[in-house]
């Protein structure tokens, strides 16, 4: 039985519960089809020691290539629930100039950051650096003047962003323009920025791409993780959120909502990202994220069996699919299930004799760790 905690209602049936979880995984999508305006904020728990926010620092707006006014990506990020963004417009590439004619490479933080924060969006300073690989193209945040970015020579553009203590991600690295294969080169360039401390991330999620060689090259380098939306349009338009779809997002484990927080944080790798329902990190913070999002709320047992009746809930914006691990067969399901976002799932379990606790152990398929390595996880299961 899967019980949605928002609606009460209750659906029966392992098949309907596999079949609609899978329908959902095949089209990327957190949640069913529903309006979505009461429900749409993206959310995930805390884990130990660190609150969780949610960030897109990859946007653009009218002030380099994008379609809207900066407040409307403020308004964006407060209907998706973030917490902080930047508007990163590109340096160098600024189609809308005659148009809109504004020298001071700022402008776009200026007009959002009093807007994000009457709506409790963290804005940060950040642009982007745009240039030919190598290096390509590089989100330089927090920073302190972006207009000192505007540089003859690309590493200078580095140079001066470290100099202004930003942090500094690989954009797009398998983007089909600067890659063909749509795979990524590491060149010489960019191992001489990561070993200066001028490149700290990158994207292993860029808008609709995912790409392992990015993951493992956070991982051989230790870079952070990252995942935008390097949106120019709408994020409802690009991302059908009205239908259940879900912007691309970086989950920031931070120790507090603040500016200098979410910097240390992402310049000690704490992230998670979150695309087309799969989560992408460390093993240190994915797996607490996951655990995190599910508890036992109930255990009993059929009458007269050794049949454990076992009720998980959800409380994430995840709908986990996972493979049991245990030393125990199931009585009502295959060992592929699937735990919707926000409900509560029971699933039965044969334990062959009457237990007071057992572990149930799960692989977590819509979770990536590195190429091909999927998450395993320990649920405690209590009689009471």
């Amino acid at each position: 039985m899967i019980k949605n905690m928002k609606t009460g209602q209750c659906l029966k049936g392992g098949f309907l519960l596999l079949a609609a979880g899978a329908l959902f995984v095949m089209n990327g999508w957190a949640h069913p089809p529903h309006s979505h305006e009461d429900g749409r904020k993206i959310e995930f728990p805390d884990i130990p020691g660190y609150r969780t926010l949610k960030t897109d620092f990859h946007q653009h707006t009218a002030l380099s290539d994008g379609n809207v006014w900066p407040p409307i990506r403020v308004a964006e990020a407060a209907r998706d629930g973030l917490d902080a963004i930047s508007l990163t417009e590109h340096l160098e590439y600024q189609p809308h100039k005659k148009d809109i004619p504004h020298p001071d490479r700022n402008r776009a933080y200026q007009i959002a950051k009093p807007i994000g924060k009457k709506n409790a969006v963290i804005v940060v300073n950040g642009s982007e650096i745009t240039r030919d690989m190598p290096p390509g193209h590089a989100n330089a945040i927090f920073l302190k003047d972006a207009t000192k970015l505007v540089t003859d020579d690309p590493v200078d553009a580095y140079k001066e962003a470290g100099k202004q203590g930003a942090y500094i991600f690989w954009n797009h690295p398998n983007w089909v323009r600067q890659s063909k294969a749509g795979t990524v080169k590491l060149t010489d360039m960019h191992k001489k920025l990561i070993a200066d401390g001028l490149i700290h991330g990158i994207e292993v999620v860029n808008d609709s791409t995912y790409s392992d060689d990015a993951i493992q090259i956070a991982l051989d380098h230790n870079l952070t993780m990252m995942g935008t939306s390097d949106i120019h349009g709408l994020i409802d338009w690009q991302y059908k959120v009205a239908e259940g779809g879900h912007r691309p997002v970086t989950l920031v484990f931070a120790k507090e909502k603040t500016e200098a927080a979410l910097k240390d944080a992402l310049m000690n790798r704490r992230t998670v990202v979150w695309f087309k329902n799969t989560l992408i990190g460390r093993e240190e913070f994915l797996k607490p994220l996951i655990q995190a999002s599910l508890a036992v709320k109930k255990v009993s047992y059929l009458k007269d069996s050794f049949i454990a009746v076992v009720e998980i809930e959800n409380n994430s914006d995840a709908n986990y699919v996972m493979e049991n691990k245990s030393d125990f067969a199931l009585h009502g399901n295959a060992d592929l299930l699937h735990f919707a976002p926000h409900s509560s799932t029971e699933i039965r379990v044969m334990t062959l004799k009457s237990l007071t606790t057992f572990d149930l152990k799960f692989k977590v398929w819509n979770a990536v760790l590195a190429p091909g390595k999927h998450p395993e996880i320990t649920v405690k299961a209590e009689v009471k």
